[in-house]
């Protein structure tokens, strides 16, 4: 029984970390306070007076301590509501990444089940690009997870000034690799960027600014030094 998740599904989960939290507040933010209704054949999703288009991402059932993709779903399979999570199982197996492309991930074996399914929620999110995820309570022992699908769920945009924030929240979340999570944000933000031997990066902006974040000699971020042009 697996304990642990395999180095490269953490490796992808950290790529998303700093750039996902921020979107994940952007969504809770937006979404508006309510009770929660879906109606998959029409892959909407009603929380208080805002209905959203989504995606079925996955479930967890607490009783049997595991996690079912969305896509490999039976009584999804194929339809309309998952076609979009269907990029999270190609991916897995284009990157060669088991915990993305098992249809069910038993999860049993980690001290927190319930972690181990947010945190696979949260990289199939990452891998799809999704503007957030939502989880909800589908039953006294089940947790559904929808990715919104909406252009109107507004995106986190890279703020330069929180920044050393946002990072350093992002190297916290998960603890694997803080490296990737620096590399990941700002692939994510179309910035380009540079490894400088194994104890820097560097980022460089459009507009001239640039970003210098170093690393300790365990991996951790030791400064984050920005020079960010007015």
């Amino acid at each position: 029984m697996a304990s642990e998740f395999s180095d490269a599904f953490l490796l992808e989960a950290e790529r998303h970390a700093a750039w996902g939290a921020a979107q994940l507040d952007a969504l809770t933010a937006f979404l508006p306070e309510g009770p929660w209704t879906a109606d998959l054949p029409s892959c909407t999703y009603r929380q208080g007076n805002l209905d959203l288009r989504v995606a079925v991402l996955g479930t967890y059932d607490a009783e049997e301590r595991s996690w079912m993709w969305g896509w490999a779903n039976p009584g999804l399979r194929g339809t309309e509501v998952v076609a979009l999570t269907g990029a999270v199982e190609r991916y897995g197996r284009a990157q060669g990444i088991r915990e993305l492309t098992e249809e069910v991930v038993p999860l049993s074996g980690f001290d927190d089940p319930r972690r181990a399914a947010e945190l696979l929620a949260f990289t199939g999110m990452g891998v799809t690009g999704a503007p957030g995820y939502i989880g909800v309570p589908a039953g006294p022992a089940t947790q559904v997870y929808f990715l919104p699908d909406d252009a109107r769920v507004p995106r986190a945009v890279l703020d330069p000034v929180a920044l050393p924030r946002t990072l350093l929240a992002g190297a916290g979340l998960i603890g694997h690799s803080a490296r990737q999570v620096v590399r990941g944000y700002f692939d994510h933000h179309g910035v380009a960027r540079r490894d400088e031997g194994d104890d820097r990066i560097v980022a460089e902006f459009a507009d001239g600014g640039v970003v210098e974040v170093a690393f300790d000699a365990v991996g951790r971020i030791a400064g984050i030094e920005a020079k960010i042009l007015p």
